[in-house]
């Protein structure tokens, strides 16, 4: 009956029943300092082996693959170097490892060369040719490689497939070749996909706080996939100015600029004690489906709270009407009611008498 704002009660009785069921799985919680440091060192428990871990790539070394082109010399015999039989490709006079695995350098015929690395095919190549040159000094090198791949999908500025080479590309690497993040991205996390498996990619934690963990030495096939930034959205409800969603950008959102965004409480009727967060929480072995974390905003230390309070995405803001706001509101409603019922009243005493 109460006009505004506000959560209602549940009047039915057979439902009542469930609805404390539900609320047994919600847990509430007051905003305070202990609260805010509690959640904080949640979110950065990190393993002390895995914060700082690099990736290694000291003992990196390109496997050939079919398709890739290489350029072969041999010093002092230049009849070897370009030879007249070979077909030119786009870049470079030069052998193309064949699809068998295979490629065929003067006198050394159906060498296996996919699968190895170029020192040991430099290696096989110069005991081939040492049956027929003494002590062959042979210049070995990749000038195409297109056997190997990683495909950089969703919200950068230049997606494509980039090759990998005899320089080890990283995760981050291949998200530069693609130009960065683009404006839509979400710079939280990215999915990375490899062989079968499936990982989110926290990549918010290695360029804010240096988590190398966090980072991958990439292999043919792998996929990056970065998200759009549409579900990084909190929601503000309830006796605020202006309810809406606010987007939260890649510095992070606070409950403080939450309520700035949508132009703050509404100071006639807003309850400053009422103000709720509600936070799904995913599955876990308590059975608690939601977290509420309750901030008393009446004095200014509540408001360096709000500050540090960091929301998460699909975060629920809500604040609730004052009880005599509702009160005010209704007489609000009812006063015209009353006056046109007396008008009624009185054009009826008035028809009477004449």
């Amino acid at each position: 009956m109460i006009p505004g704002s506000h959560m209602e009660g549940i009047d039915v009785e057979p439902d009542t029943s469930t609805l404390e069921q539900d609320l047994s799985k919600v847990k509430i919680s007051i905003i305070d300092s202990a609260l805010i440091a509690r959640l904080n060192d949640s979110q950065q428990a990190y393993s002390p082996a895995k914060k700082y871990r690099p990736i290694n790539t000291a003992d990196y070394d390109y496997v050939l693959g079919i398709g890739d082109v290489l350029s072969i010399g041999v010093w002092d015999h230049p009849e070897l170097t370009i030879p007249a039989a070979v077909q030119r490709t786009a870049e470079f006079d030069g052998f193309r490892i064949q699809a068998d695995g295979t490629i065929t350098y003067a006198y050394a015929a159906n060498v296996k060369a996919a699968g190895r690395t170029i020192k040991e095919l430099h290696w096989l190549l110069r005991q081939k040719l040492g049956k027929v040159i003494e002590n062959p000094q042979l210049d070995l090198k990749v000038v195409a490689f297109r056997s190997q791949r990683v495909y950089v999908t969703g919200e950068v500025k230049s997606p494509g497939v980039f090759p990998i080479t005899e320089i080890p590309l990283t995760l981050i690497d291949a998200i530069n070749q693609a130009g960065g993040l683009s404006e839509r991205a979400d710079w939280r996390t990215i999915t990375f996909t490899s062989g079968e498996k499936t990982e989110t990619i926290r990549l918010d934690d290695f360029y804010t706080k240096g988590d190398l963990s966090q980072n991958r030495l990439l292999k043919h096939g792998d996929i990056i996939h970065v998200n759009r930034s549409d579900n990084q959205k909190v929601f503000v409800l309830g006796d605020v100015n202006k309810a809406g969603s606010i987007e939260i950008n890649r510095y992070g959102l606070s409950l403080a600029e939450a309520l700035s965004d949508v132009g703050g409480l509404n100071e006639r009727t807003a309850n400053a004690n009422g103000i709720f967060v509600l936070r799904k929480r995913p599955e876990n072995e308590a059975g608690i489906i939601a977290d509420v974390y309750q901030l008393y905003a009446q004095n200014v230390v509540a408001l360096v709270l709000a500050d540090q309070f960091k929301l998460q995405p699909r975060d629920i803001i809500y604040v609730t009407t004052a009880p005599i706001a509702r009160w005010n509101r209704l007489i609000s409603q009812l006063v015209p009611t009353v006056q046109a019922l007396e008008n009624i009243s009185t054009i009826k005493t008035q028809g009477a008498f004449f």
